[in-house]
């Protein structure tokens, strides 16, 4: 009986060898042709096997149908449900993950540098971020830009609802906005829709803290934000989303894109319909009613070495806030008060990139963009036109080891004329107009430094000759450390559109005198960069930044006793300082973004009350989320601390917190669902204060420095045709 039972149970291991199957899984690079080792190869969310230094691994499994995840740093999770029938090699490809800081190229620099080596600090949020936020906020990139540390949305009006974007403390107009490396937002049109640009439209945007005036002109004193638009692939692509919020707001976004042999195209169409809503029961709207309108179609070819581009935008918005008694139609004797903006921006480009031997390349920009402003209100009306121009001629030459050279001409300026005045905007017409030339060199030094000089001369037609030289300098410490070096000269011509010279109390605008000189700084930086990595594809990078920028000149306006408002230059300097820290970690597939900016600004021309008004001095903002990738979910909690403010009259806001969380639900390949809340907490200005003093019939509106709109739930559809 114990022989019979031995050999009964032999044949039962024997019967259970028999079902494994021997299955090795082969991993490479679908670009490079390269081995990939260290992929981690996961079955129900454990790990069954990690891959050799030759790309393979190796693992007995029974017959029957299994469902595989792969994970490896530097690339995109993949997946793969087979069914194993016998011993069996599998190819598996492993894209390049985009989102990885070594794999980002940023053209902002123009020298194609890989992002975590360039010597200027780029950060960059992806087309990943874009393709999230368009489910979050897809009528704007405002809310996905104020959640970069050092950087703050400014809402300049209560009832119109427009808005500007401060680095690291400095106003608005210190920050030049690009679309494609082409500065158009300035002036008279720089006020009004740069935010409403939709992210489904968008592969990237970059943003510089600090002096760039080098290789883009003047303005970027505070910074810059490169919007890059999207190009086609090989493959079809078609996206719709459709959103609806409990604010009211209703979205349509449509993008085609495909590239052929010979040509390709991309198309995005837009569409938001705002409803006014009075949040806090004053009697005025705290969103107003909008309707948007965006249509943006290029059309590529490829003849050999050379990519063409031709592209048209148009952006209509037609908004107005106030009164809601106003709104609905009921104007009487005491409810009269309202803000309309009708604006059009159009715009055409075209753009030549000719690629020649040994990776040098030949650029040709040009671009002419016509905005008009139609403004009115209870008491005054305002048409005006801007006619806006950029062209650039630069090339970009490598040579030795991973050195490169940039040059280049631009010429840009911009036609302002009024169709329609009023005694608060005295300005009929303005021209300004500015040719320039930049150069910048690039030195590898022994594969653990770089140096960057970079040079420009500006000549404005009516305020001469600007020399802006810059330079930048990054070295790796060994394995995991980094330190970057910077300093850059920046000008700001004098504009009376530019908001805002009258501490966010745009009510009036007046004409430049003879007398106003440029405002010119000189701007300082300096980080040092730890990164780790360990196995399962965890990671940190950790950033700490300090920053210091000095204006000279800096134009404020003041209002006399007879109510007349001048414009001057200061005799003393605003300076910005302080220091910023960015967490970047992905622990256990948890992706963790954090980041603290202390900033201090004063006014040293003023006699008193020296502060930049609503500059908050500490700010911290975190973004926390997991992506189930077997399961098709993905989740996000996103959270901001706001210190105290001071405001124009020297007395302290409150500090605040916002939160906001997000669930995402994959619907096999074609189908995703996004429920948002913002401002989970429903904090609101409102809640401390009043928004408005005075009068229903001549209400004068306090200074924003908080959300007003309180808690938001949207519900968005994403999808791909």
């Amino acid at each position: 009986m114990y022989k019979v039972l031995v050999l009964l149970m032999s044949c039962c291991a024997v019967a259970g060898v028999q079902a494994q199957s021997r299955v090795q899984f082969q991993f490479q690079n679908p670009v490079s042709h390269k081995a990939v080792p260290g992929v981690t190869v996961s079955e129900n969310a454990k790990t069954v096997a990690v891959a050799d230094s030759s790309g393979a691994a190796s693992l007995s499994l029974q017959a029957g149908i299994h469902s595989f995840s792969f994970s490896a740093v530097g690339y995109e999770r993949e997946k793969l449900l087979i069914n194993i029938t016998g011993d069996t090699i599998l190819p598996v490809k492993m894209d390049a993950d985009e989102k990885e800081l070594e794999e980002v190229v940023v053209s902002t620099t123009r020298n194609n540098q890989p992002i975590e080596n360039a010597p200027i600090k780029v950060e960059v949020l992806g087309k990943e971020e874009m393709g999230e936020e368009n489910t979050i906020r897809p009528s704007n990139i405002a809310s996905v830009l104020g959640d970069i540390s050092g950087v703050q949305i400014q809402q300049t009006s209560a009832v119109s609802g427009n808005s500007n974007v401060r680095i690291q403390g400095l106003d608005g107009r210190y920050t030049q906005i690009l679309r494609d490396g082409m500065p158009l937002y300035d002036g008279f049109s720089g006020g009004f829709g740069i935010l409403t640009i939709p992210p489904l439209d968008l592969q990237q945007i970059e943003l510089v803290k600090g002096s760039a005036s080098t290789l883009y002109g003047g303005g970027a004193i505070g910074g810059l934000v490169n919007i890059i638009s999207r190009r086609p692939t090989t493959e079809q692509e078609g996206v719709l989303t459709l959103n609806q919020t409990t604010l009211k707001e209703s979205d349509a976004n449509l993008y085609l894109a495909k590239r052929y042999k010979g040509m390709g195209y991309t198309f995005f169409g837009g569409y938001t319909h705002q409803n006014p809503v009075d949040v806090n029961k004053d009697g005025f709207s705290d969103v107003p009613r909008l309707d948007n309108y965006n249509v943006h179609p290029r059309l590529f070819f490829y003849p050999k070495n050379t990519t063409i581009i031709f592209g048209y935008s148009a952006s209509a918005n037609n908004s107005k806030g106030g009164d809601m008694q106003v709104l609905d139609g009921h104007a009487d004797t005491f409810h009269q008060y309202f803000e309309q903006n009708n604006t059009l921006r159009q715009t055409g480009e075209f753009v030549v990139e000719h690629h020649l031997n040994d990776g040098k390349n030949l650029y040709f920009k040009n671009t002419v963009s016509n905005f008009t402003n139609n403004y009115s209100d209870a008491q005054l009306n305002y048409r005006g036109n801007q006619l806006s121009y950029y062209s650039e001629l630069s090339t970009l030459i490598p040579y030795g080891n991973k050195n490169s050279f940039v040059a280049g001409v631009n010429v840009t300026g911009d036609q302002f004329k009024a169709s329609h005045q009023n005694l608060f905007i005295p300005i009929a017409a303005l021209n300004n107009n500015t040719v320039g030339a930049f150069a910048q060199n690039t030195w590898n030094i022994k594969e653990v430094a770089t140096l960057e000089l970079g040079l420009r001369d500006d000549i404005h037609q009516q305020y001469g000759n600007f020399f802006l030289p810059r330079l930048a300098f990054f070295s790796k410490l060994g394995e995991h450390w980094a330190t970057r070096l910077g300093i850059g000269w920046g000008y700001k011509a004098p504009n009376p559109f530019t908001p805002w010279y009258m501490d966010y109390t745009p009510d009036r605008i007046a004409a430049l005198s003879d007398n106003i000189m440029p405002e010119k700084s000189i701007g300082y930086n300096a980080e040092v960069n730890y990164k780790k990595r360990w196995e399962n594809g965890n990671r940190i990078f950790i950033n700490q930044a300090f920053f210091l920028t000095q204006i000279a000149d800096p134009i404020y306006g003041t209002v006399d006793a007879t109510n007349y408002l001048h414009y001057q230059n200061g005799d003393k300097k605003v300076v910005s300082r302080g220091f910023d820290t960015y967490i970047k970690a992905v622990i256990h597939e948890w992706e963790l973004y954090a980041g603290y900016t202390y900033t201090v600004v004063t006014r040293n021309y003023l006699a008193q009350n020296q502060f930049m008004p609503l500059t908050p001095r500490n700010r911290m903002a975190f973004t926390l989320v997991r992506d189930f990738d077997e399961d098709g979910w993905m989740v996000g909690l996103e959270g901001s601390y706001t210190g105290s403010q001071k405001r124009l009259d020297a007395t302290n806001t409150p500090d605040y917190m916002f939160m906001a969380a997000m669930v995402r639900k994959d619907i096999g390949k074609h189908v995703s669902l996004v429920v948002n809340c913002e401002n989970l907490l429903n904090y609101r200005q409102s809640k401390a204060e009043s928004l408005y003093t005075g009068s229903i019939t001549d209400p004068q509106f306090q200074p924003l420095w908080a959300s007003i709109e309180g808690r938001v739930i949207n519900l968005s559809v994403r999808l791909h045709l």
